[in-house]
């Protein structure tokens, strides 16, 4: 008898079938499929999912810098704003004539007006806080001025006596 290895096929064919059949006869049948996170996962999902986390890392970052960006650009406005207002309230204080003589700094923050510094008179005193509260951009004004104490030469009773 002569061996014939196309017959082999069909033998190990219905080998495997029936070893299937009898492994499948086995198995409980209410058993749930093999979650896909168990799955091998093909190299396509692989560098699909590294490629989606990159992007949602650079779209928290753009969300980031875009928030810090805007608190800067608020920061900035609210500098400029301030340096605006400054400079109104120091024209009007430089101009008068009744502070030519008078020593203020001013300093501005968030529309109040704080002023320091020492002036000669009450009455150059409250010109100083009048004039800062009039100005356009000013809500409020701290007054931190004090008087200079008067000279021996301007004191009451020290006038010039008229010679004889």
């Amino acid at each position: 008898m002569r061996w014939k290895p196309w017959a082999i096929v069909p033998a190990a064919l219905g080998l495997t079938l029936a070893v299937g059949a009898w492994g499948a006869a086995d198995e409980p049948k209410d058993l749930p499929p093999t979650p896909p996170a168990q799955q091998p996962k093909s190299t396509g999902e692989a560098i699909g999912e590294k490629v989606d986390n990159v992007v949602q890392s650079i779209k928290r970052g753009a969300r980031a810098t875009t928030e810090t960006l805007q608190e800067q650009y608020q920061k900035a406005r609210t500098s400029v704003h301030n340096m605006n207002v400054q400079a109104r309230v120091y024209s009007r204080l430089h101009w008068d004539k009744d502070l030519n003589d008078a020593r203020i700094d001013l300093e501005v923050r968030d529309g109040t007006a704080v002023l320091r510094g020492t002036v000669k008179t009450l009455q150059a005193k409250a010109k100083a806080i009048e004039l800062a509260r009039e100005t356009v951009g000013v809500d409020r004004v701290d007054d931190h001025l004090t008087l200079e104490p008067a000279s021996p030469a301007e004191g009451p009773g020290t006038a010039a006596k008229p010679k004889d």
